[in-house]
Formats: structure tokens, C-alpha cells, sequence
């Protein structure tokens, strides 16, 4: 029987379940609209590469959880599931971050034709030493492209910076060496130990009978659940960063920075979730697009309309990000921790921050139209331990002390590590002033 939650204040209703073979269900019900969005989802991500299942600990090369995503749409009678899929009026696709594996569709047709068939082949492995051997060499070219991309090098630098050992500082996709290490036997052993019921999500959003798709999960997916492998990232790491900057020259047109620190790992449940509305408040109130800080800096002419901040959630770890172009990285930084230990010293603007969180919680209803940030939302919630709905009403009760305390902790000099790509020119000039 499936637990039906309603929030009348934002006009939702969820309906949750954990099946017999422990799948974490949910789905957002959305009458009325013509598509619906779904998506499958393994607790298994570029960072889980070292874990613990039947008794032993086993060590598997970076880059397995993207290269299975890959290879998953293979299927055993030779079909390509994507192909399947978009004949059948479906648009699906997949991912891979440090945390997870998603495979998703969106449809405005055949919904339920194509949710059997993301079950089926995301179930299914069907590996060959030929088809592995071509992947590795697809993907190597994938990281060749990396290698060449500022906003990767940027974001995987900055988590190299941030994080001594834990593998979220690796990258998602690996290295040429590590996936030539990658055989049908590691795919297909990482795929039965991580692609079990037990470890996975589903999340359904549109105008669907969530019966119905509880009918569908339980006759395509296996009626047992698997053991949840346990995770090994290392020791604790500390929250200062293990190294605090680093540029490199790149064909850039300005200069891009990413800033970071790292947040109180390993929280979950509710105290992850108000973690999550506390940090992204606090970054909103400091340098959001309608704070004073960003206002002055924009005005002159140190941030465009491309700074974001942001918070990045994967394998036990949480990071605060705030980035963009700017011609003086180093100002932009010190602008910013001035005015956090200031807010901090002082305390909050009342007014401000009633505005900012308002200004977030309408956001967070307005996010509901995207169905794929939604059903997002709920798998991160079901891995965390928490329901992604009740934000709405966590949020209402957040503080300004909350966010004092946490510009205070968090945003600081000691805490803070910051990346940053410049142009070639601009790189020159800088390598012949430290020589």
C-alpha cells in the first residue's frame, strides 16, 4: 500500500513506497498534463569505488559507473534501448555524477510501454569483450574532450583543491589508463551488486495512476532485494582544503573562477535537508542577484549576469560553489569573505533576509513545473533519507541566526579554496611574474 503525503499549500501530493525487493518509490501525480517523467536510479557513482559487499572489500578502476551507463543501453537480442525507447515516443537519456547513475525518459505518449522498457534494460546487463573493448575507446575520446574544457577542469580542479583523499576529488569518467582496466567481468559484477532494488530509486512525475506504476515496477524488477553494498571513502577529511588555489591557462575568453568549501559531511535525513535549505539561503542572502554585494561588484563590472551559486551534493559530501567570469578572481574572493565575516559580525537584515526566503521558496514552487528537477529531487531525497517535499515547510522555519552561523562557520579564508582558468595571455603574463 502506498503512503499518500498532501501539501495543499503548494498543490502536490506525493505517493511513496518501499516495494518487497526495497526500491524506493515515489511519484509526483500531475493531472492534467500531456507529458510525465521518469526516472530510474542506482546509488552508484563515480565516487564508489572502493565498498564493502559478501564480506569482503573490493577495489574497482575510476570510471566504472560511467562507463556501465554506456553501456546499458545494449541490450542482448543486439537492440539499442535508446532507439527502442524513441520509436516508442519517449525521449530518454542518463547520467552519471559522483553519487549516482540516473536513466531517464520523458514522453508525452506510451508512458507506460516506456517505463517497462527503462526497467527491463537498465535490469539487464549484456556485456562482450568486443563492445567493451570499442566503449573504452569512445569514452577515451570523451576524455581527451574533458581535458580540453574549461568548465570541467575548473569544477574537477576546484574538488582537488577542496578534498585530501575522498574519491569525489576523482573524475566522474576516469582516465584512459583506469578504464583500460575495465572489463565485462567488472561491469557485470558492479552491476549486480549496485543495480539491485535495494540500492535503487524510481521517480515518477505527470499524469500517471501511481498504482499503476507500483504494478509495473513489481512485475519487471527482481523480487528480492540485494545487499546495499557499504561504502569505504577513507578517513574523515577536514573542512579546511587541502590545497587553496589553483589556475591554469586555457582558451578562455575572460577569466573563470570557481569558489568552494566543503560542508559537514555525512549528515542525512532531515538534518541533510535542512543542511541543503540553510547553505542555499545563506549563499542567496550574501551574493544572490538581488543582494547588495552582487549588485556593487556588478555594477563594477567584477560579475556578470553568469555568477550562480550553487551546492553539490554527492557521497556523503556537500560543497558550496559560487562562480562565474570575472577579469579579478582574487578581488571577487576577498569581496566575498569581507562581506560574509561582516554579515556575521553584525547579524542579518531582517528585512533582507524575509525577502530572500521568500524569494527561495517561490522559486522552489516554480522548480515543481520541471518534472526532471523534481523527480531529481525525490531521488536525492530517498538516498538521503529524506522527503524532498517537506522543504517547503523546513524552509518556513529557518532562521537568521541559521544563516549567520553559517557565513560565520563556513565562509571564510581558512575554508574557502578557489580555481580559476585564465587566457592564454593573461596565463603568460602570470607565469612570467612569478618567475
Amino acid at each position: 500500500m502506498m503512503q499518500r503525503i498532501d501539501y495543499p499549500r503548494v498543490g502536490e501530493t506525493l505517493w511513496r513506497d518501499t516495494l518487497p525487493n526495497g526500491l524506493k518509490l515515489s511519484v509526483v501525480p500531475k493531472p492534467g498534463y500531456t507529458r510525465a517523467f521518469a526516472a530510474f536510479t542506482t546509488n552508484y557513482g563515480g565516487a564508489d569505488r572502493r565498498f564493502r559487499c559478501g564480506g569482503e572489500f573490493i577495489d574497482t578502476p575510476a570510471g566504472v559507473a560511467h562507463f556501465l551507463e554506456h553501456k546499458m543501453f545494449d541490450m542482448p537480442d543486439g537492440s539499442n534501448a535508446l532507439s527502442a525507447m524513441a520509436a516508442a515516443g519517449a525521449s530518454p537519456n542518463a547520467f552519471t555524477s559522483s553519487g549516482v547513475t540516473s536513466y531517464h525518459f520523458e514522453s508525452t505518449e506510451n508512458f507506460y510501454d516506456n517505463l517497462r522498457m527503462l526497467l527491463r534494460f537498465v535490469s539487464t546487463p549484456y556485456f562482450t569483450d568486443e563492445s567493451v573493448a570499442k566503449e573504452q575507446g569512445i569514452i577515451g575520446q570523451e576524455i581527451r574532450m574533458t581535458e580540453d574544457s574549461p568548465d570541467y577542469v575548473i569544477y574537477d580542479e576546484l574538488m582537488r583543491c577542496l578534498y585530501d583523499h575522498h574519491p569525489v576529488r576523482e573524475s566522474v569518467i576516469g582516465t584512459v589508463e583506469s578504464i583500460a582496466e575495465i572489463t565485462p567481468e567488472t561491469l557485470y559484477r558492479c552491476h549486480k551488486i549496485f543495480y539491485n532494488p535495494g540500492n535503487m530509486a524510481l521517480s515518477v512525475a505527470g499524469d500517471v495512476d501511481p498504482e499503476r506504476v507500483r504494478a509495473i515496477a513489481l512485475e519487471e524488477l527482481p523480487a528480492e532485494p540485494g545487499e546495499v553494498p557499504g561504502r569505504d571513502y577513507g578517513a574523515p577529511e577536514a573542512l579546511a582544503p587541502a590545497a587553496r588555489r589553483f589556475t591554469r591557462s586555457m582558451e578562455v575568453s575572460a577569466p573563470q573562477m570557481l569558489i568552494g568549501v566543503k560542508l559537514t559531511p555525512g549528515l542525512t535525513g532531515d538534518d541533510l535537508l535542512r543542511q541543503k535549505l540553510v547553505a542555499g539561503a545563506a549563499l542567496r542572502y550574501l551574493c544572490g542577484p538581488s543582494s547588495p554585494l552582487y549588485s556593487r561588484l556588478y555594477a563594477e563590472g567584477l560579475l556578470n549576469a553568469d555568477f550562480f551559486t550553487d551546492l553539490d551534493s554527492a557521497a556523503g559530501t556537500v560543497t558550496a560553489l559560487m562562480g562565474g567570469e570575472t577579469r579579478d578572481p582574487e578581488r571577487v574572493l576577498r569581496e566575498l569573505l569581507d562581506a560574509a565575516a561582516e554579515e556575521a559580525r553584525r547579524g542579518l537584515d531582517p528585512d533582507r533576509f524575509r525577502r530572500v526566503m521568500r524569494a527561495g521558496y517561490g522559486a522552489r514552487v516554480r522548480a515543481l513545473s520541471s518534472f526532471a528537477g523534481l523527480c531529481s529531487s525525490l531521488f536525492d531525497a530517498d538516498f538521503g533519507g529524506y522527503n524532498a517535499l517537506d522543504a517547503f515547510a523546513v524552509c518556513e522555519t529557518v532562521t537568521a541566526e541559521e544563516l549567520r552561523s553559517f557565513l560565520a562557520e563556513h565562509l571564510t579564508a581558512a575554508r574557502a579554496a578557489m580555481t580559476v582558468i585564465v587566457p592564454p595571455a593573461a596565463g603568460a603574463e602570470k607565469e612570467a611574474a612569478a618567475e
